[in-house]
């Protein structure tokens, strides 16, 4: 799925405009990048949470030419899957009653 797609699916199910969903989409995804920039955690009930993992600087080396590279301290968005859409993509959309978009 898409972004695009994910605008489609909130325009016929609510009933929005494409230029509503659309801002509705941006400003939801907007809020989730910058929680995840300010180091905080998402969490979505039944569908799973996003949070950084912290990597520390370390001595690597370039497969190419074998020197030795510092590579700098990083944060990495990670999704940790809820047990509830966990159970709804093994089990199937007919026991969860999910709507089509």
């Amino acid at each position: 799925m898409t972004k695009a797609d994910l605008v489609a699916a909130l325009e016929k199910q609510a009933k929005l405009t494409h230029k509503q969903s659309e801002t509705v989409i941006n400003i939801t995804f907007d809020a989730c990048i910058r929680a995840l920039y300010d180091d905080d955690r998402i969490e979505i009930r039944g569908f799973g949470s996003f949070a950084n993992r912290n990597y520390k600087a370390y001595t690597g080396r370039n497969p190419k030419t074998g020197l030795e590279v510092t590579v700098p301290p990083k944060k990495v968005p990670f999704f940790k899957v809820g047990k509830e859409l966990k159970d709804m993509v093994d089990k199937g959309k007919d026991k969860y009653h999910i709507r089509e978009a």
